[in-house]
Parts: C-alpha cells; structure tokens; sequence
C-alpha cells in the first residue's frame, strides 16, 4: 500500500537518498518502494543532536537512511551507555528501541526515540 504524504509550501522530505523540497503551493503525491523516507521535521542533524536522546536519534537516523546498522552499531551502543547511566529510567524505553532496531524496524525505532525526546526535554527543563 502506497504511503501517502502532503506538503506544506517549500516542506523538505528526504527519500532515499535524495531531498525533495515542494514548490510554493500544497501538494500530496503517493509513494510506493522500501527507500527510507523522513519528512522534514523529523530529521535530525550533528547540529541539532544536542542531547543524549538527540545523539541516539541521530545515530538511528543514519542507520535508517543508509540501511546499514553495522557502521552505526559501536557509536549507538556507546550513546545508550552514557544515557542509561546518567537517568536510568529511560532503560526500559531504550530497551524497546534496541529491539526494534534489531529486528530491522529502524522506522518505528525513530518513533519510539521522538517520545523519549519529549521526557528528555521535561527533565531538561
């Protein structure tokens, strides 16, 4: 089944490995293959990842884009180790992702860090 994806005026979306920017006007158009899709407001860069949640998104992210876990394997477990000692709570969560991460659902694994982003950034505050 097709995914279907609305844009707003000038909204980013990458797809595989290429970036679309929509032109001026709304637009929707159907997207059929396996190519990693990320819209705008969920991609993540080296500049924005400035959190311990932030960093593992990141690293998921490139997993995701470049369907390869295996280069991204050390760096994401150095990430959840530094996380799960400084707010053990998040365990559980993390735990989640790793599961999902390895079971190749690198999509859902994103999902899953958004939320704990939103609990990171309660504690930060």
């Amino acid at each position: 089944m097709p995914l279907r994806v609305e844009l707003k005026p000038f909204e980013r979306i990458v797809i595989g490995q290429s970036v679309i920017t929509n032109s001026d006007t709304r637009t929707a158009f159907l997207i059929d293959g396996d190519a990693p899709i990320l819209r705008e407001k969920d991609i993540l860069t080296p500049e924005t990842a400035n959190t311990p949640v932030k960093r593992i998104y990141l690293c998921v992210q490139m997993m995701y884009l470049e369907n390869d876990i295996p280069a991204y394997q050390d760096l994401y477990f150095g990430f959840i180790g530094e996380l799960i000692e400084a707010v053990p709570s998040f365990r559980e969560q993390i735990e989640e992702v790793s599961k999902l991460i390895l079971s190749g659902a690198l999509y859902k694994a994103l999902r899953e860090l958004r939320g704990l982003m939103k609990r990171e950034d309660d504690l930060l505050r």
